[in-house]
């Protein structure tokens, strides 16, 4: 049931996170799920001093450093891209 979670709100994050960078028509729902997954691991090294794994699974806190994260990596695939940051 985890990885169904884990799934589900990695979309969620990555959807969100395209939407903010004005990316999603570029994304479909395997980018942005990679993008939410990916985009929790970043939040969670910046923002937990390197502890990806606090103890409390799903929170506010939590969705919100991952959705930070998400917007963080789709800024530097952004700056990679393109050479600057939309």
């Amino acid at each position: 049931m985890g990885i169904i979670l884990w799934l589900i709100v990695g979309g969620i994050i990555g959807w969100l996170a395209s939407l903010i960078m004005r990316t999603d028509a570029q994304q479909g729902i395997l980018l942005n799920i990679v993008v939410g997954i990916v985009g929790a691991f970043i939040g969670g090294l910046i923002f937990s001093g390197g502890s990806i794994n606090n103890g409390s699974p799903l929170s506010l806190t939590n969705f919100i450093v991952s959705l930070i994260g998400a917007v963080i990596l789709l800024a530097l695939v952004n700056l990679v891209r393109r050479g600057s940051v939309r």
